[in-house]
């Protein structure tokens, strides 16, 4: 991260005016999707080859997923442990609340969301099996939500350009559910380019 950020990881603040692509994530760091009234806290070990590990708080109303988009993650399991609160987590279709200390694996290739189901906050532990770069993925469309608001609607969905961008850079990790993978995968790496050429671009990319 931005030698700023890094300055900033102590107090828990991400400068959101900071708009450099970086490679690093710094432990500790707090980042926060206004739309979706989500916080992620990168408490586990960054570029873990194993285990992709954080934390997400959840105001009122927050979701998780991109605005409780029903999505799969095709080559890791995702596993949920409630903290503090509640959730309802949708997998296949099929609704179950979670309440503190209970928790659920989510297969990989699964369709699934989840939500704050408490009138509070609610924290989660989020652990991705095998990593990939899943913290990576997530804390860039964080920092996109914070820096980058005219790149997203009023209701905090992503332009399609950027979404083509991010999910072709950061392939295989997360998918729309419903439409086959693979026309998703020719349909974003066609739109990739033409995202970067109208000037869309990642705040976090990808470990090389």
């Amino acid at each position: 991260m931005l030698n700023r950020e890094a300055s900033n990881v102590a107090s828990g603040v991400t400068d959101a005016r900071e708009s450099r692509v970086s490679t690093v994530i710094e432990r500790g760091a707090r980042l926060c999707n206004a739309f979706n009234n989500e916080t992620f806290v990168f408490s586990g070990p960054v570029d873990d080859p194993d285990v992709a590990r954080f934390d997400v708080i959840l105001e009122q109303g927050g979701s998780g997923g991109g605005n409780a988009l029903v999505h799969i993650h095709p080559s890791a399991d995702e596993h949920f442990l409630v903290k503090s609160g509640r959730i309802k987590v949708v997998v296949d279709g099929q609704e179950r609340i979670l309440g503190i200390g209970e928790g659920t694996v989510v297969r990989r290739g699964t369709p699934h969301f989840f939500l704050n189901a408490d009138r509070g906050i609610t924290e989660v532990v989020i652990e991705f099996t095998p990593a990939q770069q899943h913290l990576r993925f997530f804390a860039n469309f964080a920092r996109l939500a914070a820096n980058r608001t005219d790149w997203f609607s009023n209701k905090g969905d992503p332009h399609f350009l950027l979404i083509a961008l991010t999910l072709h850079t950061y392939r295989d990790h997360f998918y729309l559910a419903g439409p086959p993978i693979f026309l998703q995968k020719l349909m974003f790496s066609a739109l990739s380019p033409l995202a970067r050429l109208r000037g869309y671009q990642l705040e976090i990319e990808p470990a090389r």
